[in-house]
C-alpha cells in the first residue's frame, strides 16, 4: 500500500435467517426455534448488527415453501417465516443507520409495485433501503401464481433487464425540489418537475409517474446475486452490490476481476459495484473452543435432511446412498452448477480420516457453510482471512452468514469486529445517514437532470 494512501475498508452485510444458516441451527439449545414468527428476535438481531456497525441487513426470499429439500421438508426450519419487506419496514423503526435490503422477484411482480414499495421504505427509513433483484430460478414458485409455465432462464433475465430499467426510470419521476407545498399560492408541486416515463418495451408498458417522491438517496440501492453468465452480465449493467458464494480465494479473485471488468465495459466505474461473497464464521477465544461449537451443530444434523440438501444441490438423488462411504461416481447426465461443481471438488479432498471424505462429511460441510467460505477459529484467525481476501482483491467485503442466531452474531460482533477495527479496515462510526453513504456509492443523478445539464 502506498504511503499516505487510504486503506481499503471492509463492507459487511448480515444475511438474516430465522435460526441461523446451519441447517440444524434450530435444534441447538441456544437457538429460538420459533424465530420465524418472533419479531422481537429480529429486532434484537438488527440492533446487534447495528452495534457492530454492519452496512446492511439482507433478507433473501422465496415465493414457495418448497426450497429444494423436499425429501426432508418436514425437517427444514425456514419453510415459513415473515415476509421480508414487511419485516424490514418494521425494523426500520428500531434502527438508525443500518441498511435494509430484501428480495423481490422480477418474475412475479410488476415494476410499478416494486418501485413504489422500495421508494416508500426509503422514505420511512431515511434513505436506507435496497432491492435484491432475483429472477426466481425455482420453478415451484410459478405454481403459486398462474397457469403460465415458468419462463426459461434466458427469458427471465431479458425480462429482468427491462424490469430494472423501468423501476429506475420510475424512481426519477420527481425532481428533488418538485414539491413546493406553498400554502399561500395554493401550488403543491411544480408540474414541470414531474416526469412521465412512457416506457414501451418487450414486456412492459408503463406510463408513470411514480406516486412516491424521490428517495432521500436518489434511488434505493440495487443488489443482485449469481455466478452464471446471465447473472454476471445483468449485475454488471445494473447492480451496485453483488452477493456471491466462493469457497476459495482463487475463485473469488477471478469472479471479482471479471465483475469489475464487466462493470467498466458497461460504461461504469469499477467502484460503482461492491462484491460481497458469503462468509461463514464460528469464532471463540481458542481454536479448540471454536471447533467444539462447530461439532455441536454438526451432531444435530438429521441424516435425511443432509442427504436431501446435497441431492438438491448436486442434481442427483442420494437418499439411498450409504452415509459412511465416499460419494460414488455420478451419472454423466447430472446437471452441472457452480454449487454441484463445488461439492464434487470437496469429494476429492481428504476427509477427517485422511482418505476420501464420506457422504456424511460432505453433508455436514454443506449444511455448515452452504457453499460459502468458512472460517473456524480465533478472532485473529478470522480477521487474518478477511483481511487477506480484502487485500488481494477477492472482495470489497462480505455477506456474513452466521451459523446460529443469536449467539453466532453476538460472537462476531463482540470478538471479530473489534479486531477488524484495530487493524483499521472496518469503520468505528457510520459514514452518513443513507445506505449509499455507508457503502460509498455515488448518488444517482436523475436522467431528466442529466438531459437538462447536457442542453
Amino acid at each position: 500500500m502506498l504511503v499516505g494512501a487510504k486503506r481499503k475498508q471492509l463492507k459487511l452485510g448480515l444475511f438474516i435467517r430465522p435460526c441461523g444458516h446451519h441447517i440444524a441451527s434450530w435444534r441447538h439449545p441456544q437457538a429460538q426455534a420459533d424465530a420465524g414468527v418472533n419479531f422481537g428476535h429480529f429486532v434484537e438481531m438488527a440492533k446487534t448488527a447495528e452495534r457492530g456497525k454492519f452496512d446492511m441487513l439482507f433478507s433473501a426470499d422465496s415465493n414457495t415453501a418448497f426450497t429444494g429439500a423436499e425429501a426432508a421438508l418436514d425437517l427444514v426450519h425456514y419453510v415459513a417465516w415473515m415476509e421480508p419487506y414487511s419485516l424490514l419496514t418494521a425494523l426500520s423503526q428500531h434502527t438508525t443507520n443500518i441498511g435494509l435490503v430484501c428480495t423481490a422477484s422480477t418474475s412475479f411482480e410488476q415494476p410499478f409495485h416494486i418501485a413504489r414499495r422500495f421508494a416508500t421504505l426509503d422514505l420511512i427509513s431515511g434513505g436506507r433501503s435496497g432491492w435484491n433483484v432475483v429472477t426466481s430460478g425455482n420453478p415451484k414458485e410459478a405454481q403459486n401464481f398462474s397457469k403460465v409455465p415458468h419462463p426459461p432462464k434466458v427469458e427471465r433475465y431479458r425480462r429482468a433487464k427491462e424490469f430494472v430499467r423501468v423501476v429506475k426510470g420510475l424512481w426519477d419521476s420527481w425532481d428533488e425540489d418538485a414539491f413546493l407545498r406553498d400554502k399561500k399560492s395554493g401550488v403543491f408541486f411544480d408540474r414541470a418537475k414531474m416526469h412521465e416515463l412512457n416506457h414501451n418495451g418487450e414486456f412492459y408498458d408503463v406510463r408513470g409517474p411514480l406516486n412516491v417522491a424521490r428517495s432521500p438517496q436518489g434511488h434505493p440501492v440495487i443488489v443482485e446475486a449469481g455466478l452464471s453468465e446471465d447473472g454476471r452480465q445483468l449485475a454488471a449493467e445494473t447492480a451496485e452490490v453483488v452477493f456471491c458464494a466462493h469457497d476459495t480465494i482463487e475463485s473469488a479473485k477471478a469472479f471479482y476481476a471479471d465483475m469489475k471488468a464487466r462493470t467498466v465495459a458497461c460504461g461504469r466505474e469499477a467502484d460503482d459495484i461492491k462484491i460481497m461473497p458469503g462468509l461463514s464464521v464460528i469464532v471463540a477465544e481458542t481454536r479448540e473452543a471454536a471447533q467444539i461449537k462447530l461439532q455441536q451443530l454438526q451432531e444435530l444434523l438429521h441424516p435425511r435432511l443432509g442427504l436431501a440438501l446435497l441431492s438438491a444441490r448436486i442434481g442427483h438423488d442420494l437418499m439411498d446412498y450409504e452415509l459412511d462411504k465416499p460419494l460414488p461416481p455420478l451419472p454423466e447426465n447430472v446437471v452441472i452448477s457452480s454449487r454441484s461443481d463445488m461439492i464434487k471438488s470437496w469429494s476429492k479432498t481428504p476427509g477427517a480420516a485422511g482418505g476420501e471424505p464420506t457422504l456424511r462429511e460432505l453433508c455436514q460441510r454443506f449444511a455448515a457453510s452452504r457453499g460459502h467460505y468458512s472460517i473456524v477459529g480465533t478472532p485473529q484467525d478470522v480477521a487474518d482471512e478477511m483481511q487477506r481476501w480484502l487485500d488481494n482483491d477477492a472482495c470489497d467485503g462480505f455477506n456474513f452468514v452466521p451459523s446460529i442466531f443469536p449467539t453466532g452474531l453476538d460472537d462476531f460482533v463482540d470478538l471479530v469486529v473489534p479486531e477488524l477495527q484495530k487493524r483499521g479496515i472496518f469503520r468505528t462510526q457510520y459514514e452518513g445517514p443513507t445506505l449509499r453513504d455507508v457503502l460509498g456509492l455515488r448518488y444517482p443523478v436523475s436522467r431528466y437532470a442529466e438531459r437538462k445539464a447536457a442542453k
